[in-house]
């Protein structure tokens, strides 16, 4: 037989062959494995929320080269990212960032406490203390300022001190350590609210040293400064550490639990200033907080620590900086905060709900859902609070 013959009466019969072993139906696409299913998170007994005011990544990463290449952010496994804007614009403020994260709200610039309609809503720190839980809050600026402010007050203005500092009388905190006193001492009503709060049960410092003798178990309202403390580096040395260890051995006996808010405030300001040397140090000061709060959240197990920032402040860039030195050459786009995300840092029970990029108010909402706790009081009028009183 002819060879070129042979050759395709072959291929055919292979062909033949091939297309009998064919399906008669094209197979069915396998389908997508379904994802693990997430075990419910843990329970933590104690919630530590701690917000370096104006704090962005770069402000972080300056501290570190300030701090030979350290911080104890660096201690956390969980990270995210939140969107910041408000809700009435891209940029926010310390107002309506704070209260975000004390009422699961959007809200407008320079609010307190209250929602876009100015209605007042009960905070997260509210609503923690009425189911049976310690409360506190510390601060490196004024207490009646507009992040201390947003967990404890409800007023439509961030400028109005004095009725944020009668809201801080009436709160149901344990404990509260900062600046501010001459709103509370030097009011244009006449009113003595130092004298009122100790009719309320609270001891009153005005000194680190009477903040010290307070009894454990006392409600304590330590106001160290007249208004706002000093620079980290000017004076100030390193109470804000100190307050939050303070607070912490002293709200852990609640054997319900404790929800405490800590501020790093003048992170904030140093960008505010165009001064990279102020943000380092307050950046370290804030950091030097973290890790104590950190030590005690490993040893007790049930303890969820959150770090946050209410917004970057400066547009703050690194230009250069010498980690054997310390020095950092920083650079700025503005003296006013930017619309960028800024990071979140989670340990402890619950943390893995922190990660990935959210909004702010997703803060509230997760504290609130661990906790498994509703507000108690429906939205008033915020003048309603003080009829009465």
């Amino acid at each position: 037989m002819n060879m070129k013959l042979l050759f395709a009466f072959a291929c055919s019969a292979y062909l033949v062959a091939c297309k009998a072993q064919l399906p008669t139906t094209a197979p069915a696409t396998p389908a997508p494995q379904a994802l693990k299913p997430v075990a419910p998170p843990a329970v933590p007994k104690n919630i530590i929320l701690m917000i370096g005011d104006g704090m962005g990544t770069s402000q972080i990463y300056a501290g570190m080269i300030g701090n030979n290449n350290f911080l104890q952010l660096e201690r956390f496994k969980q990270l995210g990212f939140i969107k910041t804007y408000s809700f009435d614009n891209i940029i926010t403020d310390s107002g309506a960032g704070a209260t975000a994260f004390s009422i699961g709200q959007k809200t407008y610039n320079n609010a307190i406490g209250v929602a876009g309609d100015t209605l007042a809503h009960e905070t997260v720190l509210e609503t923690a203390a009425k189911s049976g839980k310690a409360t506190g809050v510390i601060a490196t600026c004024a207490v009646t300022h507009a992040t201390p402010a947003s967990f404890v007050a409800h007023v439509p203005h961030r400028e109005m001190h004095e009725d944020i500092a009668w809201e801080f009388v009436h709160s149901p905190l344990q404990l509260f350590i900062g600046g501010g006193r001459k709103y509370f001492e030097q009011r244009k009503d006449g009113r003595d609210l130092m004298a009122e709060l100790r009719m309320r049960g609270f001891y009153t410092a005005t000194t680190e040293a009477a903040m010290l003798e307070v009894p454990a178990q006392a409600k304590m309202a330590a106001l160290l400064w007249d208004d706002a403390p000093a620079k980290k580096n000017e004076g100030r040395n390193d109470i804000l550490p100190r307050a939050a260890a303070l607070a912490v051995d002293r709200l852990k006996s609640n054997e319900k639990g404790f929800f405490l808010m800590v501020e790093g405030s003048q992170i904030d300001w140093g960008g505010h200033a165009n001064e990279t040397d102020y943000i380092v140090q307050e950046m370290i000061d804030f950091d030097q907080a973290i890790g104590k709060v950190l030590d005690f959240a490993e040893k007790d197990g049930e303890t969820l620590v959150i770090v946050t920032a209410d917004h970057e402040t400066g547009g703050f860039a690194l230009a250069g900086g010498d980690f054997r030195t310390g020095k950092v050459k920083g650079a700025f786009t503005s003296t006013k905060h930017t619309a960028v995300m800024v990071p979140v840092f989670a340990y402890g029970p619950g943390a893995e709900l922190f990660t990935g990029i959210q909004e702010n108010i997703d803060i509230y909402k997760h504290i609130m859902n661990l906790w498994n706790l509703q507000p108690t009081r429906q939205p008033v009028r915020w003048d309603a609070i003080r009829r009465g009183n």
